[in-house]
C-alpha cells in the first residue's frame, strides 16, 4: 500500500473519529448547561415559593396583631381584661414575632425595612397597650394615644404589603387594587369610638 494513500487513509479514520469525539463533547456540555439551566430555574421558582409563603404569613399577622391591639383597647374601655382577652392579644403578637423573625433570613432589604417598620410600630403600640392595661401609662400615654397610633399601623402595613408584592413581580400597590382609603376605615376622633368592629 501507497504510504501516501495510508496516511490520507489514517488521517480520515482520525479525522472522523476526533469529530465523534468533538461532537459527543459539544452534546456533553450543552446537557450540562441545560441542566445548569433546569436547576437554576428550579431553585429560582422554590425561592419565589418561599419567599411568598414568608410574605403572606408576616402579612397577615400582622394585620392579625394591629386588629387584636385594637379589640384589646375596646375590650379595655368597656370592661376588665379577662384572661381570654391576654391570651388571645398574646398568641397574635407571638405569630407575628415568629413571622418576623422567619423574614429576617429570607425578604431582601427593600422588604426587609418596610417589615421592620411595622414590626417596630406594633411593639411600640403593644408596650403602650399593655402598660394602659396594667395602669402604668408613661406621661402623655392614654387609651386615646393608644388608639391612635394603633390606627397609624395601618399604612406602614399596606406598604410592607407592597413592597412584598413588588419583590414577587404582583403589580398594582394595596391601596389601590382593594381601594382602601382613611374614611373607610374610621379615624378615631373620641378616646375610642362608641361602637362598631375594630377589626379590619
Amino acid at each position: 500500500m501507497d504510504m501516501g494513500a495510508a496516511l490520507i487513509a489514517i488521517v480520515g479514520v482520525a479525522g472522523t473519529l476526533g469529530g465523534a469525539l468533538l461532537t459527543q463533547r459539544g452534546a456533553d456540555r450543552t446537557k450540562q448547561r441545560e441542566l445548569e439551566l433546569s436547576r437554576a430555574i428550579q431553585e429560582a421558582r422554590e425561592d419565589r415559593e418561599l419567599r411568598r409563603k414568608c410574605y403572606t404569613d408576616l402579612h397577615r399577622d400582622a394585620r392579625q396583631f394591629a386588629t387584636a391591639l385594637s379589640r384589646h383597647l375596646y375590650v379595655m374601655r368597656d370592661r376588665a381584661v379577662a384572661d381570654d382577652d391576654v391570651r388571645t392579644l398574646e398568641e397574635a403578637k407571638d405569630a407575628q414575632r415568629n413571622g418576623w423573625s422567619e423574614a429576617i433570613m429570607i425578604a431582601p432589604g427593600t422588604v426587609l425595612a418596610a417589615a421592620q417598620e411595622v414590626h417596630g410600630a406594633l411593639t411600640r403600640v403593644y408596650g403602650q397597650v399593655k402598660r394602659q392595661e396594667q395602669g402604668n401609662p408613661r406621661p402623655g400615654e392614654s387609651l386615646q394615644t393608644a388608639a391612635e397610633a394603633q390606627h397609624a399601623l395601618w399604612p406602614l402595613i399596606h406598604t410592607m404589603g407592597d413592597a412584598m408584592r413588588h419583590d414577587l413581580g404582583v403589580p398594582g400597590e394595596i391601596r389601590a387594587t382593594l381601594r382602601v382609603t382613611e374614611t373607610r376605615h374610621g379615624v378615631l376622633q373620641d378616646d375610642l369610638p362608641s361602637s362598631g368592629s375594630p377589626a379590619r
